[in-house]
């Protein structure tokens, strides 16, 4: 038996957001927040929706994880050849939101993406589980397989081809977005939640308070 939508309500409780509390740098502040969400148990507290839009216009979404922060650079990696690969390529423009239900948290953040250097590519991918690195190789990602078999049988055979050291395929690697937008949400009572939006322009950030 489904749920009853209509019903399923929370009154948001756990805090409040105020500009004092915030301060002038959205960066620091996220970097705050990303760290009370981990400290706060959140299950992957660097998960996010990634959206993009693809040459019809038409957008996309879908979880991935954030795995690096610089000032107002947020980087993530995937295959360069799968859907949003090509979407961002088309469109070098996108979306994230950070959602951390166990703090009644939300932030959004808007800007513009480029690829990371081969360098900084190859560093990471070293960093990653041996199983990882050869699903990189093992996943056309976003294509039409028969079956989940496909995966298991390549990757049982790249074991045999890179038995210790993976290189990475060319088709792998990171994205840089860009913020030109920070917008940090704190869940209140009766639905009068606290929302303050950053935005960068003209060498710095300027923050207002939104209805909610």
């Amino acid at each position: 038996m489904k749920p009853d939508l209509e019903a399923l309500r929370r009154d948001y409780q756990l805090g409040q957001l105020t500009e004092e509390a915030a301060g002038a740098d959205p960066t620091a502040l996220f970097g705050q927040w990303l760290k009370d969400a981990a400290d706060a148990g959140q299950l992957e507290p660097n998960a996010m929706t990634l959206a993009t839009v693809d040459t019809m216009g038409r957008p996309h979404a879908r979880i991935v994880l954030l795995k690096g922060q610089r000032e107002r650079e947020f980087l993530f990696y995937t295959n360069y050849l799968s859907h949003k690969g090509e979407e961002l390529l088309a469109t070098p423009q996108a979306a994230l939101c950070f959602w951390w239900d166990q703090l009644e948290r939300q932030v959004r953040v808007e800007g513009s993406v480029e690829k990371l250097s081969d360098a900084e590519n190859d560093a990471y991918f070293q960093e990653r589980p041996y199983g990882s690195r050869l699903g990189a190789w093992a996943s056309a990602q976003s294509q039409v397989i028969e079956s989940h078999e496909v995966l298991t049988r390549a990757i049982e055979e790249l074991k045999t081809t890179y038995s210790e050291a993976v290189p990475r395929p060319s088709h792998w690697g990171g994205y840089a977005l860009t913020a030109t937008r920070i917008e940090f949400w704190q869940g209140r009572s009766s639905r009068l939640h606290d929302r303050l939006d950053y935005e960068f322009a003209g060498g710095h950030w300027n923050r207002v308070r939104r209805s909610p």
